[in-house]
């Protein structure tokens, strides 16, 4: 018999105020079961228009602050974040039929932050993000490999490849922010935490 939390759910929610401290340990199990990239997320943007495209990125990391991935700002998402803030993100883990859910408001991580991410990446990473016109269209595959050949001549120090100026991060401000537990006969267990007046507020949903 599953143990129940003081709200009726699983115990793998917990009783917590804080739903970023529960997304913690629920990306730590993730780590623990899933083979591929539990960090693994699809981002949902949409431009001045609103019109919506979603796409999987990698979190890259998670604090009170928020949830920050990064990209290419002349990518198709770099564009839309730029007209309109607003953006959800959805983790799915099959290997322990868990789901969250947040959304929110993005902003640019500062420099400091972005040129140490950078600087952690592998050198291809790095002339990567260089050589990439990302989202752009390609005459050929080898208008690409000419590009990366390109800048690992300009940048063969392998210890010094600055960052682009048009790659950065991104942070994810959650306000609303909803886990989803697999349950028998699709009676799924959803808790859903909602920021009003800088605290949160826990709320059951339906299946």
């Amino acid at each position: 018999m599953n143990q129940k939390n003081s709200l009726g759910l699983n115990k793998s929610f917990l009783d917590l105020d804080d739903p970023i401290e529960l997304f913690q340990i629920w990306f730590e199990e993730a780590k623990k079961h899933e083979i591929n990239d539990p960090n693994a997320l699809a981002l949902g943007t949409a431009n001045k228009d609103g019109v919506p495209s979603v796409r999987m990125v990698l979190l890259k990391g998670v604090d009170k602050n928020g949830f920050i991935f990064y990209t290419n700002l002349n990518s198709q998402k770099g564009i839309e974040l730029s007209e309109n803030p607003n953006a959800s993100m959805c983790f799915h883990w099959k290997s322990i039929l868990r789901q969250i859910r947040i959304s929110g408001t993005l902003t640019k991580v500062s420099d400091d932050v972005a040129d140490s991410y950078y600087n952690s990446r592998a050198y291809e990473s790095r002339i990567g993000a260089w050589a990439s016109n990302q989202s752009s269209i390609l005459k050929n595959r080898d208008q690409l490999l000419e590009s990366l050949e390109k800048f690992r001549k300009k940048f063969n120090d392998k210890s010094n490849v600055p960052r682009p100026p048009h790659w950065t991060g991104w942070n994810l401000k959650p306000k609303g922010i909803e886990f989803w537990l697999d349950g028998e006969n699709r009676i799924h267990e959803r808790l859903k935490y909602t920021l009003k007046d800088n605290i949160w507020i826990k709320n059951l949903l339906s299946p």
